[in-house]
């Protein structure tokens, strides 16, 4: 794989919040559902999701940057050690000849080089002793996309993804969940010899015809009828998990904003957001009583709305 950072485009020292906004940005340009006739695009979008899966790991980003993984999150060297110095013959630390049938290491305070191949070349005659085996590489992850509608990310209800294998899985969606938001499934990625990988799900949440998302509120513009907002009214308003009633005060304008508690998205931290919905006065076309009354209106009302504005 080649270098993750290159992948997101951004610096060996970025931040958290830069690798997390770069990725956002490639995986809107590269997503499937704008690119169905273009396999590449499809090929790019995996390729970030994996080096956003790296780079988002703290620990494996450390590793990376170490040298001691690779782009793929494998071993970089087969025996886990860094290029250190040469080997003297004889004396402490060094290669020593050893009783018939081959050579040992040891001796004096250095590292003992015997265990790095135990496991390659084993204990028998005419071999090298001491050495370990390298760990086998875990298989590939698997990059998965998940449409999650609207009233389902802001109520958590449980989605069910199928992997690549048909096998599906019940997902549990987090508090905080938006787009970009990314699941790990431990052991659902391609098989390896060292065990399998893991299935990265990242979700995204699908807008909705009337509802939208401000941090972890949900937004609602309401059309109220002139007499509901002049008079007052109690109103059916829908919400992400069903309709309520909501009482609009008498003499409200347009653009007024009613608070709903508890109706919008799940926080991380706890508790929940709001719906706030924002009343829109929809005033009735040719009515010759209102255009009278509002005549009337007119000729006795001294205020200016448009004051404040200096015009």
């Amino acid at each position: 794989m080649a270098d993750p950072y290159a992948t997101l485009g951004v610096a060996r020292g970025a931040s958290e919040a830069d690798i997390k906004k770069a990725y956002r940005k490639l995986a809107k340009e590269l997503h499937p559902d704008r690119n169905k006739d273009n396999p590449a695009a499809a090929e790019r979008f995996s390729q970030t999701t994996a080096a956003y899966d790296l780079l988002s790991d703290a620990d494996k980003r450390a590793r990376y940057d170490r040298g001691e993984i690779d782009g793929d999150g494998n071993p970089t060297s087969p025996f886990g050690y860094g290029a250190g110095g040469g080997a003297r013959p004889g004396g402490g630390g060094g290669f020593a000849r050893g009783g018939p049938g081959g050579f040992e290491f040891g001796g004096g305070d250095g590292a003992d080089f015997g265990d790095i191949f135990e496991g390659l070349f084993g204990r028998g005659g005419g071999g090298f002793r001491g050495a370990r085996q390298a760990p086998l590489p875990r298989g590939a992850n698997i990059g998965y996309r998940l449409a999650v509608p609207f009233e389902a990310a802001a109520a958590l209800s449980p989605q069910r993804v199928t992997l690549g294998d048909g096998s599906t899985v019940d997902l549990k969606l987090p508090a905080g969940v938006e787009t970009g938001t990314q699941m790990r499934l431990a052991g659902k990625g391609q098989p390896g010899p060292g065990g399998a990988g893991d299935a990265i799900v990242t979700i995204e949440v699908e807008p909705h015809r009337f509802f939208r998302q401000s941090g972890d509120d949900v937004l609602l513009d309401l059309p109220v009828a002139l007499h509901e907002a002049v008079l007052g009214a109690r109103v059916r308003v829908p919400t992400v998990e069903g309709a309520v009633m909501l009482s609009i005060p008498p003499g409200s304008s347009s653009g007024r904003v009613l608070r709903l508690k508890d109706r919008g998205f799940h926080k991380k931290g706890g508790g929940r957001g709001a719906q706030l919905v924002t009343l829109m006065i929809e005033i009735p076309a040719n009515d010759p009583e209102l255009v009278v009354a509002a005549e009337a209106l007119r000729d006795r009302d001294r205020s200016d709305p448009r004051a404040a504005l200096g015009v």
